[in-house]
């Protein structure tokens, strides 16, 4: 962008007759910019930007502008008047972004000088890809190439474009570990402060938005206001939701009630942030900028914290750094300035839709036919496009009645890029006059993947530290691009495309939210950015040219599909006929009329029962074949490189998994070098010999295109260059597996293509007419490549398994609709030969029809067919006649019409089954109150309809009779089996039935029953196939519509055979030839009147030919399936456990595994065996790609349905040859429910060939368990090694009731690999909740490897009355590594802290020395040394606040260790579970059907696992858990020290809480609320209080915040809960943490019981160590075999507080064992309302003293710090240089000058000087003292400010301030508003140097500041610590823009303590006391008063100084004027006198 600024002429000549009116133009390579012209005017001021756009091009060293000046005509051309040339050599070579050019001659044209001047100032913006010209000209060193930074802190050079999307691949990860399902997130936003907004005396005020949620900050003073105020946002939503939210930070100034009060915003998306590591943003600047003026600079900058915290994550503390107040803004923006200011537009070009659905009604279109208007359905559909981004919108225009609408029309989103949004999201509308816009379909323009910052390559890698990062940097940036687009169409799915006038069930799959499940049309479109340059409309037309360029992208080419379905198996339920529908875009879409139909559906056929759970189709042999064609533009450039892509890619990541098993299985070093080497030999091979295809020469290239390939090309090159270095150089294997990890998840970030324009291949299954269930799939999976092996779909012409799913399924695949097997292959027409290498089998081609036939009377014929046609279709409805039949073009007649009876549908209620029930009704009727006789239609089945007499039933061959027939009386009804009813006419049958006889029944029926079983075949007899039924082919039905069955019964009324007709390829072509398909085959025009309405799609679907692919040979495969046990499954029933057992499905056939009992990890250890599975085609084919087993865990429940576990799929292995010496493996499954890992199976499966003769050696049948129920064989079940597991069963913990009784004694069981036992049984759980004895034992044979090794499994049963022992609790421990022991090295570590130890040994008498008294002098120095140092002193000494802390470390004292987490959380301390771990124990289901179990009490203990001796005759190993403490219960003293709050969750309307602290242990509470603190969310409570309690009965101590509010219930901001047992009980001495020093006096006093050498020694004696021994007066010590002196830990100062040496050095040996030091932990408060997410921090500590032992030590004391009062007296001397706002009466120049001071937070205190009235020369005199007294805290260096917010606020709220001290000059104004003059900000902490003359007093100094001038030390600066200074300061004011001077004042500024106070008093103003110093009233002129009170002065000062010679005129002229007035008066008299002389 380049700016011209016009400003000024000079010196224009005159015309001859007037005065010009002069214009100025600007040109620019061409392009003219006009100034608007001014009206007579010889020295014009014009003061316009002329902007020109560079369209990405930079400038050059010969780039020049042109200015002309001319004389404006109205008519008439223009008058020349001068011109001139500028070059803008300076500007390109990148030296300067402006170019000031003054006072530039204008000459004539012919060259010659005319005498004026033009003023310009020429501005440049560099395009985001020009590097700066450092040859421009002769500046050669013109600053280094391409990285210089602009002033405005942007990195030139780089493309602009975000750094974010470097990081995609990370954050992709982190958003992926969520689930989808709505949850708990807490958004946390810190407004911090504000810098350099604009304005004057500005009164800002944030405010925040999001997710529709607004807060805003209190309303601050001045241009820097300091906020620190924090906002929760607690929203439970989608994450998917959640991330397309945004924050939006708006500063309002509060003092204008205008519109234009916004004086800045800054737009984020909560997506960026959760992206970022730790889900936040700490401490950034954001750079405020003003949303309706793109051109406008930073509008100032804003200090904000963001977190965004989802369930389970910790949020991150903030450190605020103690140089924070200088912090550097350029460095820590959130965004570069450079970046942030670029406003960028993206042209979205619309320029065509296809394919759109009909969305409207066709009632109005039905009218219009009606009355002869003819119109097509198609188009009932009047579409618009919506584009969306970065929260703007805009529409392309309406076209009415279209399916296929031109828009032609250009979107420009203004934004700013890079952008913190990422997708453009594009929706196609429907347009409705009356009712809202319905969405069509909704598609996304992702900017990370069409734009590239060129970060992506040079990733940074995810090395932890000290690892190397294998990636090659080869600095090639050069990859990155602006957001690039098409032209090419996008794809739109959504909900069917049929058209219904009822509401769409997934309405909402329109609008992008879910999958998509039908294709709804495709949009053509071209996104293109523009840096700068603002189009001139948001909507325009696209220009011709550009229409006509685009046509090239819409050359179309013809593309075939087929489909051969293997096997649909696994379906639920039978019911109506199946078909499936496959489709790509709109072809093949039966339902949809505007293309050609297809053979894009197979025949219906009926679900058969596989003899055990589920249901398929048989299709045996013949299977049904699907081609569709399509034509789509060919895009083979891009989908080749996405496949040859995820062909590597898919190859390294089965090495990847081969890798990590081989680490899991934990093989020899060998063998997993062999598997990495392997690896990464293969990767580089594969990146070397299949490179993408080059794009020279391919049609439909887009600059996307290039730009990718570019990016792809130098991504693999890195990758390969990795892997040869990881190779060469990595020397640790196991460390590379993140790199090779990152390495797997960019190839598929590489493979994701943005511009695929073909659409997905869709299967629809259809039951009946009805949509059912589908699957996507990709057409680039599928797609057949001619450029290489390697880039055909990985399924092309490859048989897949496919899982359909329900639309929009809200159980997210819980259930399986169908799975089928399909075989597809999709390639260009042209291609289409190379279909025949793919296919297997043999396609034909029938036409066929049905004959239809109906009995009358007994007699078969045509008269009975209602409705139907003689000859029809499949459905019956259309009618067909043999010779209307034509063969469409390309094929011929092979043979004539034959019946063949159609196999798949007809199916016979028993196939499938191996055991079948036939049944019969039994009717009786009679006449109310009448005898019972049998009925009209005596035997009837359960509908009514006729049925056999039981006497005529025969036993079908092959089955056989197990029993007579019965009567079934197992129902509702009376002992002979009767039911009642009343039969209400017209129906023939009750429709209600009771078991009871009443009067006026009328009708009875009965049951009879009667069981077969197929009978066993005779050893080696063939299976033979079953009668064919009737011999003429004939298929009956009792009715019209059900189901057909082969064998004609009596109750038939209804029948139909049918024809089929093959045909040939005319040319042979072999299978490619069905490809040549097209059209239905013959429908009977003439009896279709031509005016009738024939439904299209009955016409076209329903008679395509009917392809089927017949295979002539099958094999047959015997199949074995080894489960052996699953783990983790879902609890299902109230007892907390699953009856688990699972359905194994493989193909048609299925069986299920035993069903156990209550158990949720179940070993089965079984083996089933499917001996004869036939399998059509190759078998070297189904070794590839071997059917998968799918097993079906389900819960067994007595009652009602059983439930499902989840689902896992395995692959067996095949054996082509039974002597293949391969074993099958067992490995861990995932079981998956609902999208969810619920569990893991271990299985495997092998598949092994038959050979022909059926004589095969298969591997020996495994042993049996029982009857029928197989082991798994040996060589394939783990081995196993007698194992030994000892229990340390300590106690139970928090029982929850069960079914309403508590738990009171209760006993344990454990169970292990088959084994189990129990302990002994708890009394009374409310006395002693421990287990008498606690140690149990069981031997048991456990896998040697570990990933086979069953759980352990507790269960906890309750004994209660009348023998009832339910299992109350139960839990599952998966992994035994951790408690894995070696039994023989004894440590008795394994045992109890010392302080157990102390209490377990024989009580010798106790005696506790006390310290002797101190003397009284000490006592006073210590009172002294509290005032300096402070608890307080250490808690910061220890976090590092070094100013907070004063001279604490100086003197040497201890300092304490702050966690950042629980105690129970930091690592090296296991958690303090290393006595006894508590487990969770959990029961079922809970009654609210919810999933996630319940947590229902706590089980203590722990566990020991080792290896036994497999020789009996060698002794055990000796047993763990010895020398155990005593179980019983203890009294102890808990000290509770709460230190402090962080961040807590507000819960007032103000955004704060007001809150105290309650606590409870056992049956006691403290409620602190007495002392709440107002109106914090970070409030200091410094609080210890001291409780007793019984261990281990109140082990839990819960500490809870809340909220105190005057009027209702006090809210819980959240708890936290300590296990006090486990603290007492840990070998670390976690009871109370062991200081540094061992001190006597002072504030680290030694609080615990017991001194450090008694703890030492019973350290040493719990260890079995020797005592440890002490020498020479203690100053050293040998403990454990090691020498210790006193002299190795003391090297600093020893100070008073010491005490003797002896302790000491125990106490030093002791912090050397890794005991608890002395602490403050941070313990995250949580809430149930939000169960997972943190409520705020709480920092304490706690003690805890067993009383047995005796007198703890003084508690500390931790109250909080009080400010100090302070003074701040400003003298206000003088102040010069004032701005003069007035002019006065009589023309001067002057201001009533007065000052106005006050600190922040304390406005209310403002003080005001006196006037100094008319100041004529901008000084004003004043000697005014202004006195502020506050509250200062020295350590923390803020101000502690308590005020109440409003009026009626109950509590003052503190606020905590920096000091500051602000200025403002006025001009006093009698009867108006007074004028703002100028403004100072002093901070106190960190003051501006005053200067000590006005005149070296300028603006400048201030700037210094601000950025922080190194020469002081901080401390210097401080005004604390200078107590005084005097001098001049600067105020300044904002005009256009700019701070300029507005004057300048004089002040001494003195900071007084409030003792000196009272020593050196002062008062304000001049008053009494006026001294310190003394003020003399100011010695100001004469001329200052004010006007209105001295008239004198007025008259002497104002009217006589000025109008003094008038007066004097005006006295003169007035004596002159009575001289004259007097003479006239006088004159008549006088002549009248003389002329009568009366006295004479």
């Amino acid at each position: 962008m380049l700016r011209v600024v016009v400003e000024a002429a000079r010196g224009l000549h005159k015309k001859t007759i007037g005065t010009p009116d002069p214009i100025a133009t600007v040109i620019f390579k061409g392009e003219k910019k006009k100034t608007k012209s001014i009206d007579s005017e010889l020295n014009p001021v014009w003061n316009e930007v002329l902007e020109f756009d560079l369209k990405g091009t930079g400038l050059d060293s010969s780039s020049y502008i042109d200015v002309i000046v001319k004389d404006y005509e109205t008519i008439g051309k223009n008058k020349f008047i001068g011109s001139s040339k500028i070059s803008l050599r300076d500007l390109a070579s990148g030296q300067v972004t402006s170019l000031p050019s003054k006072n530039v001659d204008l000459v004539t044209e012919s060259g010659q000088k005319t005498g004026a001047t033009i003023d310009l100032m020429i501005g440049y913006d560099p395009p985001a890809n020009a590097a700066p010209n450092p040859q421009a000209g002769d500046a050669t060193d013109a600053g280094g190439g391409g990285d210089e930074t602009l002033p405005d802190g942007g990195q030139r050079g780089s493309a602009g474009v975000s750094s974010s999307s470097g990081q995609k691949l990370s954050r992709a990860q982190s958003r992926r570990r969520l689930v989808n399902k709505p949850q708990d997130f807490q958004i946390r936003v810190r407004v911090i402060e504000a810098r350099q907004l604009s304005g004057n005396n500005i009164k800002p005020v944030v405010k925040v938005n999001v997710c529709e949620e607004t807060h805003r900050t209190r309303i601050k003073r001045g241009n820097n206001p300091f906020f620190d105020e924090i906002f929760f946002y607690n929203v439970h939503m989608l994450p998917s939701d959640l991330f397309d939210k945004h924050f939006s930070f708006r500063v309002y100034n509060s003092y204008s009630l205008r519109a234009d009060s916004l004086m800045g915003e800054f737009k984020l998306d909560v997506s960026y942030v959760y992206d970022e590591p730790a889900h936040c943003v700490m401490r950034k600047w954001l750079l405020l900028n003003d949303p309706h003026d793109s051109s406008s600079g930073a509008k100032g900058y804003l200090k904000v914290s963001l977190f965004v915290v989802g369930a389970g994550d910790e949020p991150p503390v903030e450190k605020s750094d103690s140089c924070d107040d200088q912090d550097d803004i350029e460095s820590n923006l959130l965004l570069p300035a450079g970046l942030t200011l670029r406003w960028a537009t993206l042209s979205l070009k619309v320029f065509r839709a296809e394919d759109v659905p009909q969305m409207d009604d066709a009632f109005i279109q039905t009218m219009k036919e009606i009355f002869g208007g003819g119109e097509n359905k198609k188009n009932l559909v009047d579409p618009f496009l919506e584009a969306r981004f970065a929260g703007k919108k805009l529409c392309t225009r309406v076209i009415e009645h279209s399916a296929n609408p031109e828009w032609n029309q250009v979107l420009h989103l203004q934004v700013k890029f890079p952008s913190m949004c990422e997708r453009v999201k594009m929706t196609v509308f429907d347009w409705d006059r009356l009712t809202g816009n319905d969405a069509i379909g909704t598609t996304y323009l992702n900017l990370s993947k069409i734009a590239s910052s060129g970060g992506e390559i040079e990733e940074e890698h995810p090395g932890n530290g000290e690892m190397p990062s294998y990636e090659v940097n080869t600095g090639q940036s050069e990859v990155g691009f602006l957001p690039v687009f098409g032209p090419c169409y996008v794809n739109l799915y959504g909900s069917p495309r049929e058209f219904s006038g009822l509401p769409d069930p997934y309405q909402d799959l329109n609008y992008g939210k879910g999958e998509g499940v039908a294709y709804r049309g495709r949009v053509l479109v071209e996104l293109s950015t523009k840096l700068e340059g603002k189009a001139d409309k948001t909507v325009d037309g696209i220009n011709s040219d550009d229409i006509l360029v685009v046509q090239k992208y819409q050359r179309r080419r013809k593309y075939s599909l087929c489909a051969v379905f293997h096997s649909a198996s696994m379906l639920q339920e039978p019911g109506e006929p199946i078909q499936f529908e496959v489709s790509i875009g709109n072809y093949g879409n039966t339902l949809d009329t505007t293309c050609k139909p297809l053979a894009s559906t197979t025949q219906y056929s009926y679900a058969v029962f596989d003899g055990n759970h589920y249901y398929y189709l048989p299709w045996v042999n013949t299977k049904p074949v699907v081609v569709v064609l399509s034509c789509w533009e060919d895009i083979a450039h891009r989908l080749d490189s996405v496949n040859i892509i995820l062909y590597i890619s898919h190859r390294l990541q089965s090495n990847l998994e081969l890798f990590k098993l081989s680490i899991l299985a934990k093989v020899s070093d060998n063998e997993l070098v062999d598997v990495w080497l392997k690896l990464l030999t293969q990767l580089v091979e594969d990146i070397e010999s299949f490179p993408t295809p080059e794009l020279e020469g391919r049609s439909n290239l887009t600059s996307l295109d290039i730009q990718i390939k570019k990016m792809r090309d130098s991504a693999l090159t890195n990758i390969k260059d990795g892997a040869r270095c990881m190779r060469e150089e990595a020397t640790e294997i196991r460390d590379t597996l993140p790199d090779l990890e990152s390495w797997a998840a960019k190839l598929k970030l590489l493979a994701e293509e943005p511009q695929n324009s073909m659409p997905d291949v869709i299967i629809w299954m259809l039951r009946g007419e009805k949509r059912v269930a589908y699957s996507r799939i990709p057409a680039h999976q599928v797609l057949h490549s001619a450029y290489s092996e390697q880039a055909c779909g990985q399924d092309c012409g490859k048989i897949r398994t496919v899982f359909l799913q329900y639309p929009m399924d809200k159980n997210e695949g819980l259930k399986v609709p169908v799975q089928i097997r399909v075989n597809m292959w999709l390639g260009l027409s042209a291609h289409q030969k190379k279909f025949n290498s793919y296919s297997e089998g043999t396609f034909s081609v029938f036409a066929e029809l049905y004959e239809n036939q109906a009995q009358v009377f007994g007699n078969w014929g045509t008269t009975g067919l209602v409705g139907r046609h003689n000859f029809s279709d499949v459905t019956g409805k259309l009618k067909l006649k043999q010779q209307y039949f034509m063969p469409p073009r390309g094929w011929e007649w092979e043979a004539e019409w034959f019946v063949d009876p159609e196999r798949a549908h007809s199916t016979e209620a028993d196939a499938g089954h191996s055991e079948f029930m036939d049944e019969v009704y039994q009717n009786e009727t009679r006449f109310p109150g009448g005898e019972w006789k049998g009925a009209s239609e005596p035997f009837t089945d359960v509908n009514g309809e006729k049925s056999h007499n039981p006497g005529e039933f025969e036993c079908p061959p092959g089955w056989m009779w197990e029993d007579e027939w019965t009567v079934d009386d197992n129902r509702a009804v009376d002992d002979e089996g009767w039911e009642y009813g009343v039969t209400i006419p017209p129906q023939d049958m009750p429709q209600s039935w009771v078991p009871a006889e009443k009067v006026y029944h009328v009708h009875r029926r009965r049951r009879l029953y009667r069981p077969r079983k197929r009978a066993a075949l005779p050893e080696g007899a063939a299976v033979e196939r079953e009668d064919q039924g009737d011999p003429e082919g004939w298929e009956f039905a009792s009715l019209i519509g059900w189901k057909f069955h082969r064998k004609e019964r009596l109750s038939d009324t209804f029948r139909r055979r049918r024809y089929r007709r093959k045909m040939a390829p005319e040319e042979r072509l072999g299978a490619s030839a069905i490809f040549q398909l097209e059209g239905a085959l013959g429908i009977d025009t003439d009896e279709k009147e031509k005016g009738s309405k024939a439904d299209a799609t009955k016409l076209f679907g329903a008679n395509t030919p009917t392809v089927s692919c017949s295979f002539d040979k099958s094999h047959m495969y015997h199949l074995r399936v080894y489960v052996y046990q699953a783990q983790n499954l879902a609890s299902m029933d109230k007892d907390s456990f699953s009856d688990p057992y699972a359905h194994v499905s493989f193909l048609h056939v299925s069986k299920t595994t035993e069903k156990l009992r209550a158990t949720l990890n179940p070993t089965w250890d079984q083996t089933l065996i499917f001996s004869d599975v036939e399998i059509f085609g190759d078998p070297k084919t189904v070794a590839q790609r071997p059917p998968d087993v799918v097993l079906e865990f389900y819960d067994n429940d007595q009652v009602g349905k059983d439930e499902m576990l989840g689902r896992s799929v395995c692959a067996p292995l095949v054996k082509l040859n039974p002597g293949m010496d391969q074993t099958p493996k067992l490995l861990w499954y995932p079981i998956i429910q609902k999208g969810q890992k619920a569990g893991e199976a271990l299985l495997a499966a092998e598949l092994i060939l038959k050979d022909e003769s059926g004589e095969l050696d298969l591997p020996l049948f495994p042993p049996k368990k029982s009857e029928n129920l197989y082991m798994v064989p040996h060589g394939i079940r783990p081995m196993v090694q007698l194992t030994a597991v000892e229990i340390l069963a300590w106690g139970l913990r928090n029982m929850k009731p069960y079914q309403l009784a508590s738990v009171s004694s209760p006993s344990l069981v454990v169970e292990c690999g088959g084994q189990r036992v129990e302990s002994a049984v708890i009394k009374n759980m409310k006395k002693g909740p421990n287990f008498p004895s606690s140690v149990l034992f069981i031997k048991v044979l456990l896998p040697k490897e570990e990933m086979y090794i069953p759980p352990i499994v507790l269960k906890v049963i309750d004994h209660r009355p009348f023998g009832r022992k339910p299992v109350v609790g139960q839990c599952t421990i998966t992994t035994l590594e951790q408690f894995k022991c070696d039994p023989y090295i004894i440590t008795a570590e394994g045992a109890m802290s010392s302080k157990m130890a102390m209490m377990a040994s024989p009580s010798k008498h106790l005696s506790i020395n006390m310290e002797e008294t101190r003397p009284l002098l000490e006592t006073q120095l210590d009172e002294k040394e509290k005032e300096t140092v402070d608890w307080w002193s250490k808690f910061y000494a220890s976090t590092g606040d070094h100013q907070k802390c004063g001279p604490y470390l100086k003197k040497g004292y201890d300092t304490l260790k702050v966690y950042e987490c629980e105690l129970e959380d930091v690592p090296e301390f296991e958690g303090l579970t290393d006595f006894c771990t508590t487990f969770k124990l959990q029961r079922g289901k809970n009654e609210s059907g919810d999933e996630d179990p319940t947590v229902v009490g706590e089980f203590k203990g722990s566990f020991k696992v080792y290896p036994l001796p497999d020789d009996p005759g060698v002794a055990p190993p000796p047993r763990q858990f010895r020398e155990l403490p005593e179980s019983g219960p203890q009294e102890c003293l808990v000290r509770i020290y709460v230190v402090r709050a962080i961040d807590l969750q507000p819960k007032d309307n103000n955004g704060r809480c007001d809150p105290y602290v309650k606590m409870s242990l056992g049956k006691n509470t403290i409620d602190d609320q007495d002392n709440y603190l107002p109106n914090t969310t970070g409030p200091v409570f410094g609080r210890m209080f001291e409780m007793t309690c019984f261990l281990p009965q109140d082990k839990d101590l819960k500490i809870s915040v809340y909220d105190y509010d005057f009027l209702t219930r006090d809210d819980k901001v959240g708890e936290t809960v300590i296990d006090l047992e486990n603290r007492f009980l840990s070998r670390y001495n976690s009871y109370c943490g062991l200081p540094q020093t061992y001190c006597i006096s002072g504030i680290n006093k030694w609080r615990d019981q017991q001194k450090p050498s008694q703890i030492l020694e019973s350290l040493a004696r719990l260890k079995g160590l020797s005592k440890p021994k002490t020498e020479d007066n203690g100053t050293s010590l040998s403990f454990n075999g090691k020498e210790y002196t006193l002299a190795e830990f003391e090297n600093r100062e020893i100070h008073e507080h010491l005490g003797p040496a002896r302790e000491r050095l125990c106490l030093y040996v002791l912090r050397k064992q890794g005991l608890v030091p002395e602490h403050v932990e941070t313990r995250t408060l949580y809430s149930s309302f939000q169960p997972n997410i943190s409520q705020g921090q709480l920092q304490m500590w706690v003690d805890v003293f067993p009383k047995s032992i005796g007198v703890p030590g003084p508690p500390f004391d931790i109250a909080p710090r009080k400010a100090k009062n302070y003074f701040l007296r400003a003298v206000i001397w003088n102040t010069t240089d004032v701005t003069l706002d007035e002019t006065s009466i009589t023309g001067e120049e002057m201001s009533d000058v007065y000052v106005k001071g006050w600190m922040p937070g304390m406005e209310e205190n403002k003080q005001k000087t006196d006037v100094h009235y008319r100041s004529l020369d901008g000084d004003g005199n004043f000697n005014w003292r202004f006195v502020f007294d506050f509250e200062y805290l020295p350590a923390e260096q803020l101000c502690l400010v308590s005020k109440k917010e409003q009026f009626w606020s109950l509590d003052k709220t503190e606020f905590r301030i920096p000091p500051k001290f602000i200025v403002q000059i006025w001009d006093n104004d009698k009867f108006s508003l007074d004028d703002y003059l100028g403004t100072l900000e002093l901070d106190l902490r960190n003051l501006v140097p005053p200067a000590k003359t006005p005149e070296k007093c300028s603006l400048e100094m201030m700037d210094d500041v601000e950025i922080g001038t190194p020469d002081k030390p901080v401390q210097a600066k401080s005004l604390f610590a200078q107590q005084s200074v005097r001098g001049w300061w600067p105020c300044s004011i904002e005009q256009d823009g700019m701070k300029v001077l507005g004057g300048k004042v004089e002040m001494t500024l003195e900071i007084v303590g409030e003792a000196d106070s009272d020593e050196r008093p002062a008062g304000k103003g001049r008053d009494d006391p006026n001294m310190n110093p003394k003020l003399d009233p100011p010695n100001r002129p004469e001329t200052s008063f004010f006007w209105f009170t001295n008239p004198c002065k007025t008259m002497k000062f104002i009217v006589w100084r000025r109008f003094r010679w008038l007066f004097i005129g005006l006295v003169f002229l007035t004596i002159v004027g009575l001289f004259f007035a007097i003479m006239l008066y006088s004159l008549p008299n006088y002549i009248s006198m003389k002329i009568v002389k009366p006295f004479q």
